[in-house]
C-alpha cells in the first residue's frame, strides 16, 4: 500500500480478496444507498472540512491526482483533501473491509464490477439528490450515465470512456527485429506472434517476452465469448455460457503456459502492480486502453502503440465501458462537499488537461476538449484508437451484475494457479462455476 499523504483512516486489514468481499456480502443490509443527508445545500465555506479521497492506481495515476487535488483545494481552501492509493487487489480488499465497518472514504474510485454490489448493500452515497446543487450531470451522455445507476439511484460518476486493446512496446520490437502485430490478428495468429517474439527475446538480458497470459482476465473472456456469440450474464445474473466454453477459452492457450513462451507468473508476482510491458520484459499487454499513458510512463517510453483485440468468428465485437467511476460513502459527514469535489474532478478542464486520457478518454466534452494533445503524443494515440477502433465497437457493454467482483477475483487467482501448474483447463472451470452459483444469480 503506497501513501501521498498521511491519512487520518486505520489501515485495511489484510486479507484475500475473496473473503474480504464475501465480508461485504455478509454485512448487506439491504436496498440502496440513501444521502446523508436527504436535503443537498451548497458546499460550506465557513468552516473547516476534511475529505478523504482514495483510487487504485500507480504513481504516475498519483501525481496526478495530487495535482488535481492541489488545484481543488486552492478553490476551496477550508478543504483538506487526505489522499491514499494502492495496487487492485489491495484496493479491494480495503475497500471490503471498511465497507463491512460502514468507513468507506468520502470520495473513491469505483469500478463497473463493483458498483451493483456496493450500492445494493446500502454502502454508497445516492448522488443523484446533489444534482443541481454541487453536482453537474447535464453534459453526460445519458447511457453512460446510466452505468452508474442502480435502482435508480445514482451511486456512480463516470470518469472516463474505454474499450480493450493490445498495448504494444515498440522499442522493444525494434531491438528484437521483430515487426509489430497488425490489426485484425486472430487470437491463434496472436499467440503465433508472441512465440515469434519469445523466441527472439530468449538471449536478451533482460529476457523479453511477447506477452503475458491473458487467460486469467474476466474481461478477455467476456470479449472472446462476444466473439463467439455468447453472451457472459443471463437476465437473472448467472452464466449465460457452459462449463465446455470456459474450459475451451483456458485449454487454447496451455501450450503457451506448456512451452514457456508467455511472461512467467513468477516475474509476474515479483513485479507487481506493474506488468511485464511496464518493466520492458513484456512485448504486448491486452488491457483497457486508458491503461496506456501509466503504461508508457513506468516503460519509460512514448514509442507505444494500440490495435485492437484479437478477433473471433463474429469478428472484433468490442465494446465501450466506462473506464471508472467516481463515487462517496453513504455514511460521508461531508456529503456537499464530497458531490463537490466528486463535480471538479469529472467536469473541470484543468482536470482534464491533467489526466489527459489516462483514465481513458473523458467523458464530459469540456475536459475532452481542454486536453493539450501532442501530436504523436500518448494521448494523441489513445483518442485516434478509439476513433478507429469506433467501427468494431458492434457489442453493447456488458453490465457486470451483482457479485461480478468476487467472481472476477477469482477468475484471476485460478489464471494464476493455472500459470503455476496447479490446476487443469477442467479444474478451472469447475472451481469458477462453483464461485459463480454462490456469488451469482438472481434475487
Amino acid at each position: 500500500m503506497v501513501r501521498t499523504r498521511t491519512t487520518t483512516r486505520k489501515a485495511a486489514v489484510h486479507a484475500t480478496a475473496i473473503a474480504a468481499a464475501s465480508a461485504l456480502a455478509l454485512s448487506a443490509c439491504g436496498g440502496g444507498g440513501t444521502a446523508a443527508s436527504a436535503d443537498a445545500a451548497p458546499v460550506a465555506t465557513d468552516r473547516d472540512i476534511e475529505l478523504s479521497l482514495v483510487w487504485w492506481g500507480d504513481d504516475d495515476r498519483a501525481s496526478r491526482y495530487q495535482e488535481a487535488v492541489t488545484l481543488f483545494e486552492e478553490k476551496y481552501p477550508n478543504i483538506d483533501v487526505q489522499t491514499q492509493f494502492q495496487a487492485w487487489d489491495d484496493y479491494w480488499t480495503a475497500r471490503s473491509t471498511e465497507a463491512a465497518g460502514q468507513t468507506l472514504p468520502d470520495v473513491f474510485q469505483m469500478d463497473l464490477a463493483y458498483i451493483h454490489q456496493y450500492a445494493s448493500n446500502n454502502r454508497l452515497l445516492d448522488l443523484s439528490t446533489q444534482v443541481g446543487v454541487n453536482l453537474e450531470t447535464g453534459e453526460y451522455d445519458e447511457t453512460l450515465l446510466g452505468s452508474g445507476s442502480v435502482d435508480g439511484g445514482q451511486y456512480g460518476i463516470p470518469t472516463s470512456t474505454n474499450t480493450l486493446g493490445m498495448i504494444h512496446h515498440d522499442d522493444l520490437l525494434e531491438e528484437l527485429g521483430v515487426e509489430a502485430p497488425e490489426a485484425g490478428l486472430t487470437w491463434d495468429e496472436y499467440d503465433a506472434w508472441i512465440r515469434e517474439v519469445s523466441a527472439a527475446g530468449a538471449d536478451h538480458d533482460p529476457q523479453v517476452y511477447g506477452g503475458t497470459d491473458y487467460t486469467g482476465t474476466l474481461w478477455l473472456f467476456i470479449q472472446w465469448l462476444l466473439q463467439q456469440g455468447k453472451d457472459a450474464f443471463a437476465e437473472d445474473g448467472s452464466p449465460a455460457f457452459e462449463k465446455a466454453d470456459l474450459v475451451a477459452w483456458v485449454e487454447r492457450s496451455q501450450p503457451m503456459r506448456d512451452d514457456g513462451v508467455f511472461y512467467p507468473v513468477e516475474r509476474a508476482k515479483q513485479v507487481e502492480p506493474l506488468t511485464g510491458l511496464q518493466v520492458n520484459e513484456a512485448t504486448t499487454e491486452l488491457t483497457w486502453d486508458n491503461m496506456m499513458a501509466g503504461y508508457a510512463a513506468s516503460a519509460g517510453t512514448d514509442n507505444v502503440g494500440l490495435l485492437p483485440v484479437p478477433t473471433g468468428a463474429e469478428g472484433s465485437q468490442q465494446f465501450w465501458k466506462p473506464s471508472m467511476l467516481l463515487s462517496s460513502s453513504a455514511t460521508t459527514e461531508e456529503p456537499d462537499a464530497a458531490a463537490k469535489l466528486i463535480d471538479f474532478l469529472v467536469n473541470d478542464p484543468e482536470v482534464g488537461k491533467i489526466f489527459g486520457t489516462s483514465k481513458g478518454v473523458p467523458a464530459v466534452p469540456a475536459q475532452k476538449d481542454a486536453m493539450e494533445v501532442a501530436e504523436g503524443s500518448v494521448d494523441d494515440t489513445i483518442v485516434s484508437y478509439e476513433e478507429e477502433v469506433a467501427e468494431r465497437v458492434t457489442a453493447e457493454t456488458p453490465i457486470p451484475v451483482e457479485g461480478y467482483g468476487v467472481v472476477e477475483a477469482e477468475f484471476k487467482r485460478l489464471g494464476e494457479e493455472l500459470s503455476y501448474g496447479n490446476i487443469t483447463a477442467e479444474e478451472f472451470a469447475d472451481q469458477w462455476f462453483q464461485s459463480a452459483g454462490s456469488n451469482l444469480g438472481g434475487e
